[in-house]
């Protein structure tokens, strides 16, 4: 692939234009987290606990299944050190 590079203005048309695509969707990405920031900060603003929230939202992304497996072995975990 790189002697294709160097031999031949389409392969190296084709990587410039996935390094763009690339570069466009983490301008993207980049603006989304903001957004997020946004959000996380107006929610502060109105006396919400940002990491109560954040630990909400992973919890949400997760299956039933994994999510209760997950609860359950820290509940485990917190008797074992007493404080459960």
């Amino acid at each position: 692939m790189v002697e294709d590079l160097t031999d031949s203005g389409v392969a190296a048309e084709e990587l410039k234009q996935l390094i763009e695509r690339i570069e466009r969707l983490e301008e993207e990405k980049k603006g989304i987290a903001d957004d997020i920031k946004e959000v996380y900060a107006e929610a502060k603003g109105r006396g919400f606990d940002t990491k109560a929230m954040r630990t909400l939202v992973r919890l949400r992304a997760k299956p039933p299944q994994e999510r209760e497996e997950e609860e359950a072995i820290l509940e485990l975990y917190k008797q074992a050190l007493g404080l459960g």
